[in-house]
């Protein structure tokens, strides 16, 4: 799927020319430093916490787990590899959460093992030889996983008038900023060392590591009582003590080993103005209008009376530096009573919703379960609904890789193993906005999610053409 000039979509998606890759990976030496660095005072977050729970538990039951974010981009020429070599081993250094590794203990908890020294961190290029375009994304998804150092690699596939460049890390390194962080800083460097010889300057990198330890002070610090706890707690109370789900089946997840991808265009770009405008009329901005136009969805399949969703918030502060490394995301409970209501009164109820939900990113779903254990880990398959505006971040710094002309066809791809939740984006761009989820890869859950984009693209053009909505089911 294409949203301006980058694409986002399935690994198949990833357009690729056979050719000769050269990848990138730890030294021996770095290898052994790494397995015995020390335990870090710096906690574990609890985003990433969750993700090496979900890793270990869906392995140990035989099943897999999708944990992967891929980046790639195409850049004329021949690949400079010593440039090349600086630009990747400089980006590895610049940020912290590239030293650390994660390891389970017997009491099932997890803690953080970290490189003292960046210096110690050295990867080398490794010839690969020629290869098909299966046999790359093959090789680019096959690295270490979460609970081991090094499980994030880089390469290039050289053809005749360009070359293909490649991040690949686990999410526990990172979110969806790794592909604008990657093209602007990895590609910048490159461009500098290979042009003029001299290394580009940057500006600090920001820390995960402080961003780690903020979130362990603040949520130490919180009780069953504090307000953030209080408000997941009736969250989950209305979900059956847990997250929601999707209003429609999506199969068997125990038998689910791999995800797909489907989109849908949901409006025009001149229908996205004027759904704009009827948000705007409704005292609601854009994604109040979406979270309204998707609870509608919800009540016509269900009959709820009241929609419960999540979205992701990005943490980041101007402390912590928008380009830092990591994963900072934290969700955001949404609540819309949607039964006889307008889509005036939907929307402001959806924004509302969302403006004073903003802090909650800041209380992990994850920590309220510690002290409120009644509560139900998330099962698989729950719904998180994110809202890209090609203005923004993260979307605006991949957009603006491929504006600057850092690089050609930037793409942004998972490494389509089974992925826990299940992911719905909604993209606004240039040219209008489109819908995509990521969903288990069978043939009941294709048919549902489908159907559910298309009542969505019904219900969003009913709001775009009349400012008002309709039955849609």
């Amino acid at each position: 799927m294409r949203i301006g000039k980058i694409t986002v979509g399935a690994l198949d998606e990833w357009s690729l020319s056979s050719g000769s890759v050269t990848s990138w990976h730890p030294t021996a030496a770095a290898q052994e430093k790494a397995k015995q660095a020390p335990v870090s005072s710096v906690p574990v977050s609890y985003m990433q916490r969750q993700h090496l729970r979900n890793y270990h538990d869906r392995t140990a039951a035989g099943l897999n787990f999708s944990r992967q974010i891929i980046a790639s981009c195409e850049v004329a020429g021949q690949c400079d590899i010593a440039a090349m070599d600086h630009a990747v081993n400089t980006y590895l250094r610049r940020h912290d959460t590239f030293r650390s590794w994660f390891e389970r203990t017997d009491a099932g908890d997890f803690i953080r093992r970290a490189l003292d020294d960046p210096a110690d961190i050295e990867f080398v290029p490794v010839e690969q030889g020629h290869m098909t375009a299966d046999e790359i994304r093959a090789h680019v998804v096959d690295i270490p996983n979460p609970l081991e150092w090094g499980c994030f690699t880089f390469g290039i596939v050289q053809n005749e008038t360009h070359f293909t460049f490649f991040a690949a890390m686990d999410h526990v390194h990172g979110d969806a900023t790794l592909i604008g962080t990657t093209m602007m800083e990895a590609n910048g460097m490159y461009s500098a060392m290979s042009g003029s010889g001299q290394a580009l300057a940057l500006p600090d990198a920001g820390s995960f590591d402080d961003f780690c330890v903020r979130e362990g002070e603040y949520t130490s610090a919180l009780t069953v009582d504090s307000p953030g706890v209080r408000a997941w707690i009736d969250f989950a109370a209305n979900n059956r003590d847990g997250f929601p789900e999707f209003p429609l089946p999506l199969g068997n997840p125990d038998e689910s080993l791999s995800s797909a991808w489907s989109s849908e265009i949901l409006m025009s770009l001149a229908q996205t103005e004027r759904f704009d405008s009827a948000c705007a009329g409704a005292g609601a901005r854009f994604v109040g209008g979406l979270f309204a136009c998707l609870a509608l969805v919800e009540h016509e399949f269900t009959g709820a009376l009241t929609y419960y969703g999540l979205t992701p918030r990005d943490s980041r502060t101007a402390g912590d530096n928008f380009m830092t490394q990591g994963w900072f995301t934290g969700l955001i409970p949404i609540t819309v009573p949607v039964a006889a209501t307008s889509f005036s009164e939907a929307a402001w109820a959806a924004q509302a919703s969302f403006d004073s939900g903003l802090d909650m990113a800041r209380v992990p779903y994850y920590r309220v379960l510690e002290l409120a254990p009644w509560l139900n880990w998330p099962r698989p398959n729950f719904p998180v609904s994110n809202f890209l505006h090609g203005g923004a971040a993260p979307l605006n710094a991949i957009l603006a890789a491929g504006d600057l002309g850092l690089a050609n066809n930037i793409g942004m791809y998972p490494d389509n193993r089974f992925s826990y939740q299940l992911t719905i984006y909604i993209f606004r761009y240039g040219e209008g906005t489109v819908m995509a989820i990521m969903h288990p890869d069978n043939a009941v859950a294709k048919k549902s999610v489908t159907r559910y984009m298309e009542a969505m693209k019904s219900v969003a053009g009913r709001v775009a053409d009349s400012g008002h909505w309709g039955r849609v089911a």
